[in-house]
């Protein structure tokens, strides 16, 4: 196994959503023990600490989009963040709703374009986040970011994306939960995607490994976004949009694993951990695994895991 330079960035992004909570999403990893996992595997970890979003006029109180300008704020501030890390290792955002990977995906974007490949997203969610801040309903930003950072129009105000990962560079598994103007975007777009249906009757491991593949043969870099909710509540209850059918620990073990023997992973969000919905830090414990999983960790080698 070749190791890793680890670079842990906690990003507690909490403006994306109206539910308080994932702000304390990246002390719960560093608590579940993220960083012995690594370097138990033999990587180096360099935490970086927290970052704070960039200087922001304050948000209306009612306004339609909720945390607009902190929003913003914080893609500045991951961007950079991003794009520096990507020069010394592989970066682990540790979230943070989902509205942290406007930031780190344009980031990440920026950087692969100067090394003069291409990026690809690995989407792991039940949702899209393919809105835009004038499509959603609900006012809240973390369904935004592929929206954003494939090009979408109606992010006035948001940094320029200078390098938007083209739709066809993006694979998202586990949807289950799309509203009609999602859909009907997705439709129109070349995004590849897989939802539970589609995983149930065909399995992960075929249209996994057509992507990875194809992200090889690219040469490209690949940039995975790990949300809570892409897993089963019954196993992962520590999040404020719970979607029952999700994927199964298994399933996520072998996407992850999948990832390590591919070696293509170039970096990793881990988002939407609320720690305030969590039982006994389970929903923690099993995010830090499924990343040491992605990072080295064989089904042999994993911990046995009590919550009495």
């Amino acid at each position: 196994m070749s190791t890793q330079n680890c670079i842990l960035i906690g990003a507690p992004v909490d403006s994306g959503k109206r539910r308080a909570g994932c702000l304390m999403g990246p002390d719960a990893y560093r608590t579940a023990g993220l960083s012995k996992a690594l370097t138990d595997l033999g990587h180096q970890v360099t935490d970086l600490g927290t970052v704070t979003p960039a200087a922001h006029p304050p948000d209306e109180a009612n306004s339609r989009l909720f945390s607009l300008n902190q929003t913003i704020g914080w893609t500045s501030a991951l961007r950079d963040a991003a794009a520096s890390a990507m020069e010394k290792g592989l970066p682990i955002f540790l979230g943070g709703d989902h509205a942290l990977s406007l930031g780190s995906v344009i980031g990440v974007a920026n950087y692969a374009a100067r090394q003069n490949r291409p990026q690809f997203v690995l989407w792991l969610d039940a949702h899209t986040d393919f809105h835009t801040p004038q499509t959603t309903d609900s006012g809240n930003l973390h369904g935004t970011p592929v929206g954003y950072f494939t090009g979408r129009e109606g992010f006035d105000g948001f940094p320029a994306v200078k390098n938007p990962v083209p739709e066809e560079n993006v694979c998202m598994f586990g949807l289950r939960s799309v509203d009609t103007p999602e859909r009907q975007a997705l439709e129109g777009s070349r995004i590849r995607r897989h939802d539970m249906r589609d995983i149930d009757e065909n399995g992960i491991t075929g249209p996994l490994a057509a992507f990875l593949d194809h992200v090889a043969a690219q040469n490209g870099m690949l940039h995975v976004s790990l949300d809570v909710d892409f897993l089963d509540p019954s196993v992962a209850p520590a999040v404020g949009t719970t979607v029952p059918g999700g994927a199964t620990v298994r399933e996520a073990h072998l996407i992850c694993e999948m990832l390590h023997d591919s070696g293509l992973m170039t970096s990793l969000d881990l988002v939407e951990l609320n720690p305030f919905l969590d039982e006994r830090g389970r929903t923690a414990h099993l995010m830090v695994d499924l990343c040491a999983s992605a990072l080295g960790r064989r089904v042999f080698d994993r911990p046995t895991r009590s919550y009495q």
